[in-house]
């Protein structure tokens, strides 16, 4: 008698199709990407699809790990506001702060992990594992928060939505007058009016300012 197949192994059998050139890429993700990382990309794409691109879904982003020293503020979150996309945004503290350092005019370096962070510090270089960036753009962060936090409209008790809010226009200001362009999270979650939160305004260097 022929051994009856396991329940676990009824799962969509691995054998996909050679990519064909000019592949759509909906049918790159559907037909090739089927396990590993890929499969969870697929998953992401069709839940995009299906669940959160239906009319009237509020659509939450939450931001962890260090998105904006890589750029990816500048390169992805804000283009997702900018297209309405996103209603509210909750991100630790560390790349609020980090995502400032663009609105500033501050640069960035790619870089590479394995650096002697002995050397590094020799030079006054920062490291946030493959990104460089010299010492005084955090000194130079913090006096912008400390003048900037010493506004009239910053002495009163608020929530972290109104107090991002209230950053953001001090923000698109320096943008503008430093003719950047919209490179900070911040200064375009006020643009577009979306509230930007922080579940710990105190673990971050902008919390350790406010204090």
């Amino acid at each position: 008698m022929a051994r009856q197949a396991s329940r676990f192994l009824r799962g969509r059998r691995i054998l996909p199709p050679p990519v064909p050139k000019g592949a759509p890429a909906a049918d790159l993700i559907d037909r090739h990407f089927l396990a590993y990382n890929a499969g969870r990309l697929r998953e992401g794409a069709r839940l995009l699809a299906e669940k959160m691109l239906r009319p009237g879904v509020t659509v939450g982003l939450s931001l962890s790990g260090a998105l904006t020293p890589a750029g990816l503020g500048v390169s992805c979150v804000i283009p997702l506001l900018k297209s309405g996309f996103v209603d509210w945004i909750v991100s630790t503290g560390a790349n609020l702060y980090h995502d400032a350092h663009f609105g500033l005019g501050m640069p960035m370096h790619a870089g590479s992990p394995f650096l002697d962070d002995r050397v590094l510090r020799d030079e006054g270089v920062v490291r946030i594992y493959d990104v460089l960036f010299d010492y005084h753009v955090l000194l130079d962060t913090d006096a912008f928060f400390r003048r900037v936090l010493d506004a009239g409209e910053f002495q009163a008790e608020m929530g972290t939505a109104e107090f991002h809010y209230r950053l953001g226009r001090y923000l698109a200001e320096r943008e503008k007058a430093l003719g950047l362009g919209e490179v900070s999270v911040l200064s375009a979650a006020r643009r577009y009016g979306v509230p930007v939160y922080t579940s710990s305004p105190g673990d971050s260097s902008i919390g350790m300012n406010v204090a």
